[in-house]
């Protein structure tokens, strides 16, 4: 088996693992009795998780097969697109599990926030799971952000 398709393997494998131990990851890097207990309770660490799935593999993709340029192959242009998922990703994870308290007359913005703020370290570490995984079939970006 070749060294592209164990890494595909192993960033899947990794991925799955993350969607499967959702729950108890968030929850051992940010723990809140009452945010804790309705985030579990509303099933929201599943959706975050997915949402944090989608939106790092999708960036990743995006960067290797769409734009896939010469021009924007530099370590720097890769950053740029991590910084937006790590952007995006939480956003979206901050809006949509607030717009669920708040239709159930709860406010937990500040604990939604911070876990947010942890949100965004775990999209970076997908990504970069991503990128290394996909990375190998790109025409132009195979090479960024570390050299083979």
């Amino acid at each position: 088996m070749k060294k592209n398709t164990i890494l595909l393997i192993t960033g899947a494998v990794l991925t799955l693992l993350f969607i499967i131990f959702s729950t108890p990851l968030f929850e051992s890097l940010f723990y809140e009795r009452e945010f804790s207990n309705e985030m579990y309770s509303a099933n929201l660490y599943l959706i975050v998780a997915i949402v944090t799935v989608l939106v790092a593999w999708s960036f990743a993709g995006i960067y290797y097969y769409v734009i896939n340029s010469v021009s924007f192959s530099r370590w720097y242009h890769w950053l740029m697109v991590l910084v937006t998922a790590m952007i995006l990703g939480p956003v979206i994870n901050y809006i949509y599990p607030n717009n669920i308290f708040s239709a159930d007359g709860l406010d937990f913005s500040a604990q939604l926030f911070s876990f947010c703020m942890v949100d965004v370290i775990v999209e970076a570490v997908l990504f970069i799971i991503a990128s290394f995984s996909i990375r190998w079939w790109s025409s132009n970006c195979r090479h960024t952000p570390i050299p083979e």
